[in-house]
């Protein structure tokens, strides 16, 4: 199993104390799986997507992921699996301004050891990015920005993607299309895929689906 999470719990602290945000969460994911992780505002999707990346510290729990436990890993141990390992996608780009496209796209690949120029030029291909690499983002339109940022995290392949709404910025003909590329590289990297949204059509897209309701399964 690529990504196994066992009974997470994570509160944060308010002005009346602990809130609970995740009650104690189970889930899998396989390499090749796609799971979409759906509920309402405020149900725990994105932190529980941060637990898993590293991002953010459990309260107790388990999340193994390739056989290792993060959540008994220091900053820097986390960090180093987020480069060799995980590969976010975000709802905000989070491109780099200042590097054109093509550097975008390699520069999580390079932070990873695992440049593939071969692989780049694949992917910016396949993202319609061919004609963009010499400009810069804020040269881009907010779907062509999106195409950038998941090359970017599929450059390094890794083992496991989580994307956080990562169409939501989009209108629904261009999110569709970033979905449909972004669904066959994975499919043809063999990784895992864990993706929070609202969108019910997208969700429905994913070979399962897991519902979160006030940080528990429902």
């Amino acid at each position: 199993m690529l990504l196994s999470v066992r009974d997470l719990k994570k509160s944060y602290t308010g002005a009346e104390g602990a809130i609970p945000v995740l009650r104690g969460i189970d889930m899998e994911v396989a390499a090749g799986d796609t799971l979409a992780l759906t509920g309402e505002s405020g149900s725990g999707k994105s932190t529980l997507l941060h637990l898993i990346g590293g991002l953010d510290t459990a309260d107790s729990g388990t999340i193994r992921l390739d056989g290792k436990d993060i959540c008994q890993m220091d900053d820097a141990a986390r960090a180093a699996v987020r480069r060799s390992s995980v590969g976010i996608v975000f709802q905000q780009f989070n491109l780099i301004p200042s590097l054109d496209i093509a550097a975008n796209i390699a520069f999580q690949a390079r932070l990873a050891g695992r440049h593939d120029a071969a692989w780049c030029a694949t992917l910016a291909d396949r993202m319609g990015l061919m004609d963009h690499l010499r400009k810069y983002p804020e040269q881009l339109s907010g779907g062509q920005q999106q195409r950038v940022a998941i090359a970017r995290t599929l450059a390094p392949r890794p083992k496991l993607v989580l994307a956080d709404e990562p169409t939501g910025n989009l209108d629904e003909t261009t999110a569709a299309t970033v979905m449909d590329i972004m669904l066959e590289l994975v499919a043809e990297t063999g990784a895992g895929l864990l993706m929070v949204t609202h969108s019910q059509g997208l969700a429905a897209r994913l070979q399962r689906r897991l519902h979160l309701r006030a940080g528990q399964v429902a």
